[in-house]
């Protein structure tokens, strides 16, 4: 799989998450982008979350289609012509639509798109807003309404759209028909071809991109074999950008066996600019967009895929695959490419684009070549732009290095300045590249080039590049170390660019450390702003400050420099922490008693610190006269009244606003303070209480400016709160002020506006005021009711002209309580009368009137009254009034009921019933139904029913008749009895109320309240009375409808005599109602229809038959009277008659009969169920004649199809080959394939003869025993499912040779070859079978299947042609199927051969380990290096020791280099002892390895074979093994040697004890002695010498003390020598001991000796630059963790030329680390020397330079 340029693999399958297979096809599941795949199933939408793990959701939705936006989860639902689109995250409806013809394929064009086909026309639904859908364009008529559509897309632009479909061809065959439209010019283009794509490609040496479409053609009228084109063309592009891109038409190499084949998708890899062509067979096939060249062919799956989309993110191509639901990922495998294009295409041109284009690897020895070629001829820029595109392959060193040799032509430019120009041009240049061309550019004095190339990132920026670019432009060395991450230069560029306020965010971002306190300290004292600035950002930097803050703060202020000290402290304190308020406290007294009280101040204003002492600093503030400062400080209120004092010098809003930060008690003290100092403070003592009269209580400021006598103050205080304030305390405390002050209007102005004062209150104080302008006081009244309070009081202080007043211009409508409070207190009745015609209409009538009723005095009201009247007052009120009094004084009533228009019946009515019953109907009458109840009563009462009848009549009210006509409920069980009221009413009705009407519409309300009121007998004795006795509406047709339908519905023995008698009523309605189901009066609809079918009755023809056809239609629908039908039918003889009795027949399972009748009516309309019948009835010969009959109107393909069945069933052959051979619209084949499932083979015969059925006919002469025809047939119809069943049919008829003849050509399509086996086999023709297969070897289309089938037909009836067969056919095998037949048959040779040919090396070993006879060695060791699974080489090293142990060195040699020694040794060592010997040689060759099982292993067999030499060269060469466990097993072994070893080993392993044991118990002194001297332990040596001296060996002491000398010590040597004698033996270690002391004694006193004057003079001078802090004297500021913070310094302490530090001496005092002593972390020496610098500020060196 790695040589294949695809990557393929299943994702997921949609029947595994419980997609049923019925909605895994086209139109039910879709999948519009990476993200969603959405199925539509019959009771609900699953929707498959690609993005989230394939999660599935299911929602109950029913629908036909649906697709999700392939962007943000929006859903589109169709359900027929409606639409709708659901935003799934919002969960509610954007929009829906109904569309006014069916959409057959839909697709999201781009998020905002969706578009809609139908079968005439393309539309566009956009998503925003609620537009309907947009008509694009309509369909071409080679995409017609018979193409299925498949594919729609829009071009990138918008400006392009690609309709595409497929149809049936000849032959079986798929055409395909796309359709390209312009939507700028409104213009199509039909396209022969199955699948297109629109996709955007950069077109090497062209600016802007390329709109390309890419497309499949297939020419419909293209001869067979011609193979399909594939397209790429430019499409939408500008002529005056040039010619548009286009590819020469490239063929599609389609493999033979897919000739029928046709593509179904196209899909663009936008990524890569390739294209994925998928088919209906699924093949694949990949194309290159650039060259339209095909790069890969191969065939992914046996099933369709019938929807596919593209992943932008990876170039990948989705497929979902038809009913099995196998969502497969298909994708560009870029590291297999190239070398596939190389090995297998062998087209190294492409290689090249792909490579550099894609930036693929596998090119790179094709890269080398072309460039060698080109440099050779030196064609300067190929070989560039060869480069450029090659990705990384060429860019190196070496490259510019040979563009660098290359010498210039005269007059161009340097071949490498041309290289470096084309790198520019195609990207970007690496690090080494950007510093070859930056050298010669600078070099030429041009930075700008540089600059722009900077700007245009085309150069890879690095340190070495900023340190070329440094000396020219600090600025761009800047930008480089920025982008190169190069923190310390970069910072370096800040300091020499003097931009410090940069420094330590940019360290903070890139997390670089430095010494900061060195720098801020020079800087305080040369560049105090840039010290500020450094510090900012030291204090700002994030995770906190870098410096001590109140440290800082203090150094500023040493320098006395405030201004900086006031900025800093601003900035560090800005956060406003509790923990900083001293910094705070100290930051305000800097300022105020360093003499910048405003810059105190203007801080204060901006409040943004808190925690500082308030109280000092207030102290301070009021020293300094900043007032208004100090009492925002100050909480106590004695502190606060001293500060107010001088109030006047404070800004009175900032003392208004004050009052609002001090409580209750304080504000009301402070406030009566300032009020005592005198009237200057009385304004703003008023807004103070303006402002906070809620905190402080209205009640308690008003306490305050009346204790000081202050009316003017409150009424102003008042004045402003009054309007908003709802406390009654306020508004009357207001209007008593005013009232003081004499402000009577605005007095009068809160009376009459306020809603909040207290109105009683204020009332008792207006009148015990008694002001001269009243108007408070009636205002007051007026508003609350005291109405009566102030009549009177006005009356009796003879304010008079104010009552006047008040009720004509304050309140005309409380005119009446004023007039009946004079009334009461008796005043003038012409002062009354004066009052009411002034007032006039503005005065309430109704309430007049009553309060002059009341009191009787409603006479004295009539002039008022008439006045009113004669204004034109249409007042109920005023009328009624006169009208009682015209009653009353009997002044023609009954003229004023009658004529006046304006009165209310319902006061009037209820008046006149206490003195005139007949007035109180008249005046009830004229309510005009308002009064009706009130009629009914006084009629009822006194006896007026004739006015109530004829009022009955006249009113045409149903509801008023109900009411009248209702009878009473009665109790269950009672007889319902008839009131004599309404048996009065009735009668005068009957009597003179209706006969005397003349009115139709009264008439017809009459009878409908009789109907409605249920009185049938009553009903009809009133119609009879009017229509038969002779009146002016006897004629009438409605009421003689209503006369025969009363009949029917309570006398039906009347209906016949009134059917009789009348003869202008609805026959047909009245008909109709007769046969319903509550009436069945049949036989009067049916009397009804044949009276009025007579001409005399119905005078057109047409509904005289529409009469009869209904009266039939009773007879037999209703009546079920056939026979009595059929009698009358046969009286009629009306052809509609006829057909109507037919279909009653028909129903009534009476088929022959039926059919007699249609043929007199010749009516053929019921055909399909007389078809119907006449076949369930089996009258075949009874139907011909209504079939033919049939066949002279209708021509449909029912009557044909049923004639040509009916005439084979009656076996009228030749009548039914007449009949086929001419002109007819049966449908034959369905017919055909009816006769041939009844076994009409004849006739079928005839019918697939007339159709060409080649199919059905083969299978009709099968049936019949023509198998020569039948083979002839299935030639003809060159069908696999026809070949076979011939095939079969002649097997079973031993027909051989034709049964060959038509398996050769079953057997060409894999799918039928299992059958084909099966069945000769299970008819146990063997022999037969295999010359089938052998035939087939030849077949042109021979496939694999045949090949496959042969060789497993072989290993079970001839074994001998299997090997041969294998061999000979081994690539157009399956070998997997051939070689289960082979180990089924027990062929294990032919088994092995199979699996080593196809590399399935790992069941090859098995089978060969398994099966004996299998096994060759050869075959199995060239097998075992190539399995796949380890696990089968250990099986072969058990296999082999177990079977084969003489070729086990030989396996081994082998499978070395793959297999895991360990292991291997653990399996020999299971396997036996014996097996270790067998595997020594392998032993011996893997030991190299230095492995601890091979080791070990080894070594016990050099023991076991007592080879001391060669376990000794193995301990020596190989270290890994278990040291102890041999040492101690080889300690105890018998041979010295062996023992020696042990020593050794423990010796290496420095276990001195016991190899010093071993040595001394085998005398092995030398052994001991090394030992010993190797361990270096004093201990171990000291008791050596001892054991030497016991055992008195003088020699062995000696050697000792000269071997471990550096070891012994003097003492020892001496206490041994003078203990055991042995003076002479340790007389050399004590000589050489003198020797190196004096020589380490001298040396120390050359050290201590005192310094000459040259070095005191050098020590001056480094002591002095320390002070002054010039180490070094280059003035760069430290930027990293150097001596200054404690680190160590630079060798030399950065003075130059001063000499590298010597080896230090362990001497306390002098200079620590970097003088050449000891490194100490401090920077100083333990003791003495300089002292250590205090904490936070380092050493305080300034210049110091960093340890590099």
């Amino acid at each position: 799989m790695a040589q294949v340029p695809i990557a393929f693999n299943e994702v997921l399958n949609l029947q595994q998450l419980g997609v049923p297979e019925t909605s895994i096809k086209h139109g039910l599941t879709t999948m519009e982008s990476d993200k969603w795949i959405v199925c539509v199933e019959p009771s609900q939408v699953t929707l498959v979350d690609l993005a989230n793990n394939a999660q599935v959701t299911r929602r109950p939705i029913q629908a036909e289609a649906a697709i999700m936006n392939p962007v943000s989860n929006i859903l589109a639902l169709r359900s027929g012509t409606t639409l709708q689109i659901f935003n799934l995250d919002a969960k509610a409806k954007m929009k829906s639509h109904t569309i006014t013809e069916p959409v057959v394929f839909w697709k999201w064009t781009s998020a905002q798109n969706l578009a809609l086909v139908s079968a005439k026309s393309v539309y566009h639904w956009a998503l925003s807003g609620q537009d309907a859908p947009v008509k694009m364009f309509d369909r071409h008529t080679t995409i017609g309404p018979q193409t299925q559509i498949i594919n729609y897309q829009v071009s990138p632009d918008g400006k392009w759209c690609l309709l595409g479909g497929i149809s049936a061809g000849a032959q079986g065959g798929v055409n395909g028909n796309m359709q390209l439209y312009s939507i700028e010019k409104k213009v199509s283009q039909p396209l022969q071809g199955h699948a297109a794509s629109f996709a955007t490609i950069k077109v090497p040496g062209r600016d802007d991109p390329a709109q390309i479409l890419c497309f499949h053609e297939k020419k419909q009228e293209s001869p067979p074999g011609e193979p399909p084109k594939l397209f790429v063309m430019e499409v939408g592009r500008d002529p005056a950008k040039g010619a548009p891109f286009r590819l020469a038409p490239v063929p599609i190499p389609v493999p033979p066996d897919a000739a029928a084949d046709f593509p179904v998708s196209l899909v663009v890899d936008a990524k890569h600019e390739i294209s994925f062509l998928l088919t209906k067979m699924g093949y694949l096939y990949m194309f290159d967009l650039h060259t339209a060249k095909a790069l890969y062919r191969a065939k992914i799956t046996q099933d369709t895929i019938f929807v596919t989309c593209a992943q932008q993110s990876s170039g990948a191509v989705f497929g979902v695959t038809v009913r099995k639901g196998q969502v497969f990922r298909v994708m560009l495998n870029g590291a297999a490419l190239i070398p596939y294009i190389v090995s297998t295409l062998r087209d190294n041109n492409l290689a090249i684009q792909l490579a550099g284009r894609l930036g693929l690897p596998g090119a790179e020895n094709l890269y080398a070549a072309e460039f060698e070629r080109l440099i050779s001829a030196r064609n300067v820029l190929e070989a560039a732009k060869l480069v450029s595109n090659s990705g990384g392959a060429l860019r190196t060193p070496a490259t510019i290095a040979r563009f660098q040799q290359i010498p210039a032509e005269p007059g161009s430019p340097q071949p490498v300045f041309q290289y470096f120009s084309t790198l520019l041009e195609h990207g970007k240049l690496n690090e080494q590249e950007s510093l070859e061309l930056a050298k010669p550019v600078l070099q030429q004095g041009r930075p700008q080039l540089m600059e722009k190339w900077l700007k245009d990132d085309k150069l890879q920026c690095s340190e070495a590049l900023g340190d070329l670019i440094m000396p020219n432009d600090i600025g761009m060395a800047l930008s480089v170390y920025l982008r190169a991450e190069c923190h310390a230069k970069a910072i370096n560029c800040f300091v020499q660019r003097g931009e410090y306020d940069k420094i330590v965010p940019y360290s903070s971002s890139v997390g670089f450390s430095m010494d900061y306190s060195s720098m801020l300290s020079q800087l305080l004292f040369s560049n105090p702003q840039g010290a500020l600035d450094l510090a900012k950002g030291l204090v700002n930097a994030e995770g906190g400050p870098l410096i001590d803050i109140q440290a800082t703060a203090e150094a500023f202020l040493s320098s006395n420099r405030v201004q900086e000290t006031t900025a800093f402290l601003l900035e560090a304190l800005k956060e406003n922490k509790e923990e900083h308020a001293y910094l705070q406290t100290k930051l305000f007294e800097i300022n105020l008693i360093g003499g910048a009280p405003q810059v105190a101040d203007a801080i204060m204003q901006q409040g943004i610190f808190t925690h500082y002492d308030r109280v000092h600093v207030g102290k301070m503030c009021e020293r300094a006269g900043l007032w208004q400062r100090a009492a925002e400080h100050y909480t106590e209120i004695a502190d606060i009244k001293r500060v107010f004092k001088n109030s006047h010098q404070m800004n009175p809003e900032f003392v208004v606003t004050y009052f609002g930060k001090l409580n209750r008690d304080q504000s009301i003290s402070l406030l009566k303070d300032m009020m005592a100092r005198g009237p200057s403070n009385m304004q703003v003592c008023v807004e103070v209480a303006k402002k906070y009269h809620d905190e402080l209580g209205s009640q308690n400021l008003v306490e305050v400016f009346e204790s000081h006598k202050a009316t003017e103050g409150l009424y102003y205080y008042l004045g402003s709160i009054v309007n908003h304030s709802e406390d009654p305390y306020v508004h009357f405390k207001y209007i008593q002020s005013s009232c003081l002050l004499g402000q009577f209007k605005e007095a009068e102005r809160v009376c009459r506006d306020s809603n909040i004062y207290n109105a009683e209150e204020v009332k008792d104080y207006l009148k015990s005021s008694k002001l001269p302008d009243p108007r408070p006081l009636i205002h007051v009244c007026d508003r609350f009711d005291y109405v009566d309070e102030l009549t009177e009081y006005l009356y009796l202080n003879s304010l008079l002209q104010y009552v006047e007043v008040y009720v004509t211009r304050v309140s005309p409508q409380k005119t009446p309580g004023v007039v009946g409070k004079l009334f009461d207190l008796g005043a003038n009745e012409d002062f009354i009368k004066r009052i009411l015609l002034a007032v006039g209409s503005a005065c309430p009538v109704d309430e007049m009137v009553e309060i002059a009723e009341t009191r009787n005095r409603l006479r004295l009201l009539q002039p008022w009254l008439e006045a009113r009247v004669a204004t034109g007052s249409t007042e109920p009120g005023t009328h009624n009034a006169l009208g009682k009094i015209y009653i009353t004084l009997n002044k023609d009533p009954k003229a004023f009921l009658k004529n006046n228009m304006f009165y209310d019946p319902k006061v009037l009515g209820p008046f006149c019933e206490a003195l005139d019953p007949s007035l109180a109907f008249v005046a009830y009458k004229k309510g005009a139904g308002e009064c009706d109840d009130q009629i009914i009563k006084i009629s009822q009462e006194h006896g007026l029913y004739r006015d109530l009848a004829r009022y009955l009549v006249e009113r045409q009210d149903l509801e008023l008749w109900a009411k009248v006509l209702t009878k009473e409920e009665v109790p269950e069980g009672e007889e319902e009895k008839e009131s004599p009221e309404q048996r009065q009413v009735i009668d005068q009705v009957v009597e003179w109320a209706l006969p005397e009407s003349q009115s139709a519409d009264e008439v017809s309300c009459t009878v409908k309240a009789f109907m409605a009121a249920d009185l049938p007998g009553e009903l009809i004795t009133l119609l009879e009375r009017i229509v038969l006795q002779g009146s002016d509406f006897s004629d009438n047709k409605n009421l003689q409808n209503l006369l025969i339908l009363t009949a029917i519905r309570a006398d039906t023995t009347r209906v016949a005599t009134y059917i009789d008698e009348l003869d202008n009523f609805d026959a047909k309605d009245i008909a109709l109602i007769c046969v319903s189901e509550s009436h069945m009066l049949y036989e009067e609809a049916y009397t009804i229809y044949v009276k009025f079918a007579r001409p005399e009755f119905t005078t057109d023809k047409d509904e005289q038959i529409e009469m009869q056809v209904a009266a039939i239609g009773v007879l037999v629908d209703n009546m079920k009277a056939l026979d009595r039908a059929k009698t009358y039918a046969s009286q009629c003889d009306v052809k509609d008659v006829w057909s109507k009795l037919g279909k009653a027949q028909l129903e009534e399972k009476m088929p022959a009969d039926a059919i007699e009748s249609f043929i007199a009516a010749e009516d053929p309309s019921e055909y399909v169920i007389v078809c119907s019948e006449a076949n369930d009835a089996e009258i075949w010969t009874e139907l011909i004649p209504f079939l033919k009959m049939a066949r002279k109107n209708l021509q449909e393909n029912l009557l044909d199809t049923e004639l040509i069945y009916a005439m084979a069933k009656t076996e009228n052959l030749t009548d039914l080959e007449i009949f086929v051979n001419g002109p007819n619209v049966a449908n034959i084949q369905s017919i055909g394939e009816r006769c041939f499932d009844e076994g009409l083979y004849r006739a079928a015969k005839i019918l697939f003869i007339n159709i060409n059925n080649n199919s059905k006919l083969a299978l009709c002469h099968i049936h019949l025993e023509e198998y020569r025809e039948a083979v002839k047939a299935a030639t003809e119809a060159n069908n696999v499912s026809t070949w076979k069943h011939v095939c079969f049919a002649c097997l079973r008829a031993e027909e051989f040779r034709l049964a060959a003849i038509c398996g050769l050509e079953v057997i060409k399509f894999p799918d039928h070859v299992d059958e084909v086996v099966t069945y000769y086999s299970d008819l146990g023709h063997f022999t037969h079978l295999i010359s089938l297969f052998e035939q087939g070897l030849g077949l042109e289309d021979a496939h694999i299947g045949i090949f496959t089938e042969l060789g497993i037909l072989y290993t079970k009836h001839e074994h001998e042609k299997v090997t041969d067969h294998c061999k000979v056919f081994f690539s157009k095998l399956n070998v997997s199927k051939v070689v289960k037949a082979c180990e089924r048959a027990r062929l294990y040779s032919p088994a092995v051969y199979l699996y080593v040919a196809d590399k399935q090396y790992d069941s090859a070993i098995k089978v060969m380990m398994e099966r004996a006879p299998a096994f060759v060695h050869d075959i199995f060791l060239d097998a075992i290096v190539k399995v796949r699974n380890n696990e089968v080489m250990y099986k072969a090293v058990g296999f082999y020791l177990t079977m084969h142990p003489t070729l086990f060195s030989r396996l081994m040699e082998v499978v070395a280099s793959v297999v895991d020694h360990a292991r291997v040794v653990n399996q020999v060592r299971r396997t036996g002892d014996w097996a270790l010997q067998v595997a020594q040689p392998y032993l011996k060759q893997v030991q190299n390895e230095n492995l601890s099982a091979v080791n070990e292993a080894l070594n016990e067999l050099y023991v076991e074979d007592e080879d001391y030499e060669a376990l000794r060269s193995s301990i020596d060469s190989f270290n890994n093994y278990n040291p102890i466990a041999i040492a101690s097993k080889l300690a105890t072994h018998e041979l010295l040697e062996f023992r020696r070893i042990s020593s050794y080993v423990y010796r290496k392993n420095k276990k001195w004890s016991l190899s010093i044991e071993l040595s001394k118990n085998d005398k092995m002194w030398k052994d001991s002695v090394d030992t010993a001297n190797e361990s270096e332990d004093a201990e171990i040596i000291e008791n050596l010498l001892r054991y030497f001296c016991e055992a008195n060996e003088k020699e062995c002491f000696a050697a000792g003390l000269y071997t471990c000398y550096s070891h012994v010590s003097p003492d020892v040597a001496l206490e041994l020598g003078w203990v055991n004698g042995y003076h002479h033996f340790i007389m050399p270690f004590l000589i050489q001991n003198f020797r190196q002391t004096h020589l380490r004694l001298d040396k120390l006193e050359t050290k201590t000796a005192e310094p000459d004057d040259d070095e005191a003079v050098e020590n001056t001078i480094a002591e002095s630059y320390m002070q002054i802090g010039g180490m070094g004297g280059s003035g760069v500021l430290m930027l990293e963790n150097g001596g200054g913070m404690g680190g160590m310094p630079a060798p030399g302490m950065g003075v130059p030329g001063m000499p590298a530090p010597f080896p230090a001496s362990p001497m306390n005092g002098g200079m620590g680390g970097g003088m050449g002593l000891s490194p100490d972390m401090s920077g100083f020496a333990p003791n003495g020397g300089m002292q250590a610098p205090a904490e936070g500020y380092g050493m305080g060196v300034p210049g110091m330079m960093p340890a590099m």
